[in-house]
């Protein structure tokens, strides 16, 4: 059923008027399907093609619920990549071993491919157009640096280089998924492929491994 209005959340099935419990718990799922909604637009047309009409449409609810709950599209997209932010730090542990983290991203890019859509859209986004950023600051790099002192990546490489090698490496099945398929001769979706995968980016990182120890000698 679709909302006409933020009044609509205050209202049952029945015509009643809820409980407070009933209109947060009513409030939470809208937000819910917003960002869902949101994230589905955003990763197919970008910041710029995506409507708020379409996104309020997708998710069921009228498009003023975007501004009550948001404050409008750049509030939403801003919303969308905190929640990323928090679903990162549910898998993210820099106390991991590299290979496992990096397995760890992967899991995750492969299991819902969106939130790295979106980073690539942003990548192709003119910057004199990019959409709000809810993470600007300079990208630290102090555990690859630490990494580098422990052995797990050679300190011969800038670290601005091994973090950029990284994220592609676990991005390329997501944005080259037609190439990735041909190379690998089969879907993504097929088990065996993040199997392989995982095999060849944990070759990758033992070769890493192995510089960093002849470099340290």
């Amino acid at each position: 059923m679709t909302m006409t209005s933020p009044r609509s959340e205050a209202r049952t099935a029945r015509g009643r008027t809820p409980s407070r419990g009933e209109r947060q718990v009513d409030g939470e799922r809208t937000r819910a399907a917003l960002l869902d909604a949101a994230l589905d637009e955003f990763t197919a047309k970008g910041f710029a093609g995506a409507r708020v009409r379409d996104i309020a449409t997708r998710a069921g609810v009228s498009k003023d619920l975007v501004a009550y709950h948001f404050g409008g599209k750049d509030g939403l997209y801003l919303a969308v990549q905190e929640a990323w932010l928090r679903r990162e730090d549910t898998f993210s542990d820099p106390d991991l071993p590299l290979t496992e983290l990096v397995a760890r991203y992967l899991r995750d890019a492969l299991t819902d491919p969106r939130p790295l859509r979106l980073l690539l859209w942003r990548g192709l986004t003119d910057p004199d157009h990019a959409p709000p950023d809810a993470d600007p600051e300079a990208e630290d790099l102090t555990a690859t640096r630490a990494r580098q002192q422990h052995g797990e990546l050679p300190d011969d490489i800038e670290p601005a280089m091994l973090r950029l090698l990284l994220l592609a490496a676990v991005a390329a099945p997501v944005a080259f998924p037609d190439t990735t398929v041909r190379l690998f001769g089969t879907s993504l979706d097929d088990p065996s492929f993040e199997e392989r995968y995982l095999q060849g980016l944990r070759g990758l990182l033992a070769h890493l491994s192995s510089a960093a120890a002849t470099s340290a000698q």
